[in-house]
């Protein structure tokens, strides 16, 4: 027989498992949906007037929109690794779009990995008992590297792991864990392609630059398929779609809810692929994905857990400023200045949505300024998972709540292309740093964002204090190993778009 003191022992333990498992089984499931490259300005809810985004909208209506959130980066690979790994492009190890292979079909897939050594949002949650998950496009890690995602804390992953394929939505393949799923679009072509004339039908057009497997669609039924597997556990999904990241390309049927007098003329390409009605094309790859979310939010509602799942949803930067997106058509980014590729507002500054029936108050706006590396802390907090080490951001949890924006430490980017770039928000102020690589002792431009949102007038010379204070805090950055950011005096003044950044 038991004795008494291993009775109580016994007992103790069994009452701590079983805690253990109420408590995981009542933590909030958690879906971070990322856009790639849409611009704050592309989304109902934040003053788009002809793209019609009826999920999104809803979403903001049903929980809180971010007026003031930013991206990790100008570009798509170090903006995701600062939203996995909590930290700034001025301490990250991702900072630019460094590639591992070329633009042909049997060229090494992936970017730069993002290191073993890196803990990650779902490494974080692994302990927690949280069943991960990543969706869509990954860009920190190609094929058998240790960036891979089943190396960086997730159980599922499915979609593009390489940022170069992904310029095409009818690729051969996309990767389901390590292994090619194949899919049924014919032969490769490449995504950057330009014709001299316009094809004789819309038809044409599908026909060259089309398949029969979406990647969109299929990278949505494998989003579905986790929740529908791990509904009954905790579990924390990124839906990184890769839409509206161009190449043009959306089935017919998305097409054509939208006129044709949108367009007056075809897109020939270059950079990336033709389309015959190019605004319409890129109007309804948004509406799809917006369905898309829709259908996510639907699974939940099936499933009865939609009120404890925290629904978050981004995009990796701005709007891109290549031909074919129609930036200035759509006003993308309203009236903030820059787009992709820039650490001006209009490059950084994101749509940032946020959904927690029962904890955020219902069609709540927050000025709460905020960037991709809270994103991590914030999680942790919500979860009552420790932060690791090294972490940049700050947990934006009390603004979920509805209390009074805090002033938030001051946030930094770098960019390392264009000739190099600098950035920094601290409280109104706003100082950036260009041609880094090009000229010694750049200048920092200063701007006031409560007054000059569009940062259309340099006030520096007006606050040399607080120039000096910027200027300290860009000195502070620490050295990549893959640095580029040595002054370079005899560097060519303009930098190639392609192949230069995938992102």
């Amino acid at each position: 027989m038991m004795s008494s003191r291993l009775t109580l022992l016994f007992a103790a333990s069994l009452l701590m498992v079983l805690s253990g498992c109420q408590s995981s089984q009542n933590q909030p499931n958690i879906i971070y949906i990322l856009a790639d490259d849409l611009g704050y300005n592309e989304v109902g809810a934040y003053g788009q007037t002809i793209i019609k985004t009826p999920t999104l909208d809803q979403l903001a209506r049903d929980g809180m929109r971010f007026t003031q959130h930013y991206s990790g980066s100008p570009v798509c690979a170090p903006s995701r690794g600062s939203l996995l790994t909590g930290k700034h492009t001025g301490t990250a190890y991702v900072r630019d779009n460094f590639e591992v292979g070329g633009w042909g079909p049997d060229e090494p897939e992936g970017q730069l990995p993002l290191l073993d050594s890196e803990v990650t949002i779902a490494e974080m949650l692994k302990p927690a008992g949280y069943a991960t998950g990543f969706v869509g496009k990954w860009g920190l890690g190609g094929p058998e590297s240790e960036g891979h995602p089943n190396n960086q804390g997730f159980d599922r992953f499915y979609g593009y792991l390489c940022q170069r394929v992904a310029h095409n939505y009818y690729p051969t393949h996309l990767w389901s864990d390590s292994e090619a799923d194949s899919l049924d679009n014919g032969e490769w072509f490449a995504a950057h392609q330009t014709i001299d004339e316009p094809l004789p039908t819309e038809q044409d057009y599908y026909d060259r630059f089309g398949g029969n497997d979406y990647a969109p669609d299929l990278m949505l039924d494998a989003a579905v398929n986790f929740i529908d597997e791990h509904a009954e556990e905790p579990f924390f999904l990124v839906f990184a779609t890769p839409v509206p990241h161009l190449a043009l390309q959306v089935p017919e049927e998305s097409l054509a809810e939208y006129p044709d007098s949108m367009d007056t003329e075809p897109f020939l390409g270059r950079p990336y692929l033709p389309h015959p009605r190019p605004k319409a094309a890129y109007a309804a790859m948004i509406t799809r994905m917006d369905r898309d979310f829709g259908t996510l939010l639907a699974t939940l509602e099936k499933h009865d857990i939609d009120d404890n799942t925290i629904v978050m949803f981004s995009s990796d930067n701005g709007a891109t400023y290549v031909a074919g997106s129609y930036a200035d058509y759509f006003q993308s980014v309203g009236d903030f200045r820059g787009l992709k590729g820039s650490v001006f507002e209009g490059g950084i500054r994101v749509p940032m949505i946020v959904r927690w029936p029962g904890h955020i108050d219902a069609g709540t706006t927050t000025d709460q300024v905020s960037a991709f590396w809270d994103i991590l802390p914030t999680i942790a907090d919500i979860t009552g998972t420790e932060v690791p080490e090294g972490v940049d951001g700050r947990s934006f949890l009390p603004a979920l709540r509805g209390e009074a924006a805090s002033e938030h430490q001051p946030l930094y980017w770098e960019y390392h292309a264009f000739g190099g770039m600098q950035a920094v928000r601290m409280g109104p102020w706003k100082g950036v740093r260009l041609e880094i690589r090009r000229q010694e002792n750049a200048a920092v431009q200063l701007f006031n964002l409560d007054d000059d949102p569009s940062e259309s007038s340099d006030v520096a010379a007006e606050h040399p204090d607080i120039v000096q204070e910027i200027q300290a805090i860009m000195d502070a950055r620490e050295p990549s190993h893959l640095d580029r950011w040595n002054f370079i005096p005899d560097e060519p003044s303009g930098d190639t778009v392609l192949p230069a950044s995938s992102g």
